[in-house]
Parts: C-alpha cells; sequence; structure tokens
C-alpha cells in the first residue's frame, strides 16, 4: 500500500470568490498602467517642467505613505471586499480628477488621493485573496498578482493607443473609470461574505480546531515576530527594488551606458515584465511543490546571478536577459512575503500586511533617488549593481518564508 493525498474540489463559492478577486487586480494594474504612457501630454496640458512634473507626481507615494497605515483598520470596519471595490472605484475617480488637472496643485492634489485609494485597495485586495486563499487550501496568490500584471500591460497597451490616435487624457480615463465601475460592481457579490476573520486560524476547517493565538496590543507583540515582519518585508522590498530598477532605470542604462537603439533599449523593461507574468503564472504551482522558502532561495539566486553576470558583462543582449532572470526570480516574492506576514502569530488581522505594505511604499519612493544619486557619483551600472545584492539578501533571509505544505485529503490506494 502507498499513501497518496489528493485535494477536495474547491466549493463554487469560492471559484466565484476567485474570480471577483481577480477582477478586482485586473482593473487595478489596468488604471495604473494606463497612465504612464499619457504623461508627456500631461506635461504640456499642465506646462511645467520635469522636475516641477516629478514633484507633483511624488504625491503619489506621499499619500499612499501618509494614509496607507488606516486600511488595517477600515478593512476591519467595513471587511476587504467592500474595501477593495470601494477603493478602486474611489481611484480611478482620482485619477480621472488628475487628468483633468489644469495647474500642478491640482494635480498634485489628485494624484495624493490615487496614492491613499490604491494603497488601500492594495491591502483589501491582497487580504481577500488571502481569505480565498486559505479556505481552497493551495496557492493562488500569485495568479491574482498575474492578473494585475495582465492589467498593467493591457492599460499600458491601451494608452499607448489612445496617444496615438489622439484621444484627449480625460476620456481615456473616463472610460477607464466607467470599466473600474462596471467590473467591480460585478466582482462584489462574487466575494466572501461575512465579516472578516480576527485572526487567520478562524477561517478554514483544519485551523478551526486550534487554539487561536492572543491579539497582544503591539508593545506586547513579541521581537520574535516583528523579526520575521522585518525579514519578509526586506525579502518585498528586493523584489520591489528589482522591478523598479526595470522600469525607472533599465532604458537610460541600455541607452546611455550600452548604446542601444531607443526599441532594444526598451527590451529589458519588457522581458521583466513577460517573465514576471510567465513566473507568476507558474508561481502557485511551485510553491505548493516545493513551499516558498525553496522558491524564495531559487528566484534570489536568479537575481543575483543573472543581474550580476549581465552588469559584469554588459551588453544589451546580456542586460535584456539579465532583468528576464530576475523577472522570474521576483515573481512569488511579495505575494509569498505578503501571505506570510499576513499569518504571522499575536498580529490583528490585517496589521502584518498592511505594515509590510506600507515599508514596500517606501522603498518604492527611495529607489529612484538612491540610485539615481549613485549612477551621478559613478554611473548607472553601479547603482544598478544594488539589484543582485539584493538577490543575494532574499537568499540569506528565505529561512521567514514557509516551508512546502502538506496536502490536504488522504487517501490509500493500494
Amino acid at each position: 500500500m502507498t499513501d497518496r493525498r489528493v485535494r477536495a474540489p474547491i466549493p463554487s463559492h469560492l471559484r466565484r470568490a476567485r474570480v471577483g478577486v481577480s477582477m478586482i487586480f485586473f482593473t487595478n494594474g489596468i488604471v495604473l498602467g494606463g497612465f504612464a504612457p499619457r504623461v508627456p501630454e500631461i506635461r504640456d496640458q499642465l506646462g511645467v517642467s520635469y522636475g516641477t512634473l516629478g514633484i507633483g507626481m511624488a504625491m503619489w507615494s506621499v499619500g499612499a505613505l501618509a494614509l496607507g497605515l488606516f486600511a488595517a483598520a477600515l478593512i476591519r470596519r467595513f471587511r476587504s471586499s467592500r474595501v477593495a471595490t470601494v477603493t478602486m472605484v474611489a481611484s480611478a475617480a482620482a485619477m480621472l480628477a488628475a487628468s483633468l488637472a489644469h495647474n500642478v496643485w491640482a494635480f498634485g492634489a489628485a494624484l495624493f488621493v490615487v496614492g491613499v485609494t490604491d494603497s488601500w485597495v492594495d491591502v483589501a485586495q491582497n487580504a481577500h485573496g488571502l481569505r480565498v486563499q486559505r479556505l481552497s487550501k493551495r496557492s493562488i496568490l500569485n495568479s491574482f498578482h498575474a492578473l494585475w500584471s495582465i492589467g498593467a500591460v493591457t492599460g499600458g497597451l491601451l494608452g499607448g493607443l489612445a496617444a496615438g490616435l489622439g484621444v484627449a487624457v480625460p476620456w481615456q480615463f473616463l472610460l477607464g473609470l466607467v470599466l473600474v465601475v462596471a467590473a467591480n460592481s460585478i466582482a462584489y457579490p462574487m466575494l466572501l461574505a461575512g465579516p472578516e476573520p480576527r485572526h487567520t486560524g478562524e477561517e478554514g476547517a483544519d485551523e478551526a480546531a486550534m487554539p487561536h493565538p492572543q491579539h497582544l496590543p503591539l508593545r506586547h507583540v513579541p521581537s520574535r515576530t516583528w523579526a520575521v515582519l522585518g525579514a519578509l518585508t526586506a525579502i518585498a522590498i528586493a523584489a520591489g527594488w528589482a522591478e523598479d530598477a526595470a522600469s525607472t532605470w533599465s532604458a537610460s542604462y541600455m541607452r546611455d551606458e550600452l548604446l542601444a537603439g531607443a526599441t532594444l533599449a526598451a527590451g529589458a523593461f519588457v522581458a521583466m515584465q513577460c517573465c514576471q507574468f510567465v513566473g507568476r503564472l507558474l508561481g502557485d504551482g511551485m510553491v505548493d511543490r516545493w513551499g516558498q522558502r525553496t522558491i524564495a532561495r531559487w528566484g534570489g539566486a536568479l537575481v543575483a546571478v543573472g543581474m550580476g553576470l549581465a552588469l559584469a558583462f554588459p551588453s544589451p543582449w546580456a542586460t535584456i536577459a539579465g532583468f528576464g532572470a530576475a523577472g522570474f526570480g521576483v515573481a512569488t516574492l511579495i505575494p509569498g512575503a505578503m501571505h506570510a506576514a499576513d499569518e504571522l502569530p499575536g498580529l490583528r488581522a490585517g496589521t502584518g500586511l498592511t505594515i509590510l505594505s506600507w515599508l514596500l511604499r517606501v522603498a518604492f519612493l527611495a529607489s529612484p533617488p538612491v540610485v539615481g544619486w549613485i549612477a551621478d557619483q559613478t554611473s548607472l551600472r553601479v547603482g544598478l549593481l544594488l539589484v543582485p545584492a539584493f538577490g543575494v539578501l532574499v537568499i540569506l533571509l528565505a529561512g521567514a518564508m514557509a516551508t512546502r505544505r502538506t496536502p490536504d485529503v488522504p487517501t490509500a490506494h493500494p
């Protein structure tokens, strides 16, 4: 006799909830992805310099950092399903307001609201996705982030097409708002009903029989919990730093230091996004088979080796391959770190996830000026060396991630 294990089928209400969460992630990606192609026209509309525009755009991150930590309280009060869908609509409306602004002050104020609401959407959609994942008893969070990637690519393509056809910027974002309202109105009834669990152990058949850890005041949470949360945050920041390097610096590095043409210079960013999407599609199966800890270590190795070799032997095609390897390597790191942070013992539901998300946004705010300062002092190639260094850090800290989970339903077969 050999003991084999099979999974129980996923109930229909969980399948519906998974589709609903996927729709929120997809619309979030579309709204944010559609902004980048229209930035030049927005600058012309405002009549400002690049520096002044940069100050206005920084209000996006300022809003997220200023009020993003309220997400956990909102989720506990109104439920993650309501917070995710309502603030997704508010974020799209604020983006429309930004496109209608005629001075940098109104533009910055609108992006401040975009930053606040987007940070709340980010935490709420991940929190609800984690509820569905726990009840489904299999890894599915990476597939949600894959839908975000598809949405971002779709939004970017639509924004570029609208710009090429001469469609006014506000009309694009008005269409985006209509799409978001329609999609989230459909998604909301599909999401899980009932209040948020006070702790992850309160939701799920296997965990329900286990004693619930006491939720302590933050000042009484064990230092080990904070240490693990710090390690998980560092892993997420490492992934975010690699993503930002691709979106902010890869084209400049390819053009200015490797003398690549304009079309080829975009190849590194495209390679990062495509490989990250593939990694997220495959990520849930890999996590179920080998565990998040093993996948994180191999992912950190891909980032360290891929980008390290690309920077050690600089050429356009090596750089494209290096960013592609980094994209696949970081694909599961942020979802995995969020999952682990949301299940830390002693913290109220959503607290670990909110803190990690907030600190991740701090890193996104700091990344461009830090790399830019290093590039000004030395070269952009030296500034990008931080990416493989973060890959090594992921390898060292991957022990904070979960090991392979035991499948749920045992059956004996001869």
